[in-house]
């Protein structure tokens, strides 16, 4: 072997293990930005829960307040744009007469038996539940009915 076939060698060795170092970097580099991006929507969906369970009372208020009083037109307004906006941020209401009684999403205040029941159903909503995405904001209040 001569010295320009050593060299040549050596410089091969080198270029490979700088090329495995780069791609190493970049593979460090690539993750960084996939755990920098999940860790942003993972703030954005607290900080955007955090602020739609703060409307919850609100919301509760204008529903109390269209069940209770005529609907006039700037009620309706209200009402709807509360709405749309909270639909924007993915609230999600949830809780019917019918759905079928589940403790991890409804919060049982009354228990009513009947024999021709045979699970456990919400019978009576008495304050909606709201989730948003995956997370339970809030259980609905329920009144259940279901066998003995």
């Amino acid at each position: 072997m001569t010295g320009t076939q050593a060299s040549g060698g050596s410089v091969r060795a080198e270029l490979a293990e700088r090329t495995a170092d780069l791609q190493r970097v970049k593979a460090e580099y690539d993750n960084y930005r996939k755990r920098v991006r999940r860790d942003r929507l993972a703030v954005r969906e607290i900080a955007v829960a955090n602020v739609l369970r703060g409307l919850l009372p609100v919301l509760d208020a204008v529903d109390r307040a269209c069940g209770h009083e005529p609907m006039t037109p700037g009620l309706r307004e209200i009402s709807e744009a509360l709405e749309a906006q909270t639909g924007a941020l993915g609230l999600v209401g949830f809780g019917e007469v019918g759905d079928a009684f589940d403790p991890s999403r409804h919060e049982a205040l009354a228990h009513h038996v009947s024999p021709s029941c045979t699970h456990p159903i919400c019978t009576a909503i008495l304050r909606p539940g709201y989730r948003v995405g995956d997370h339970l904001l809030r259980p609905a209040c329920v009144e259940v009915t279901g066998p003995e």
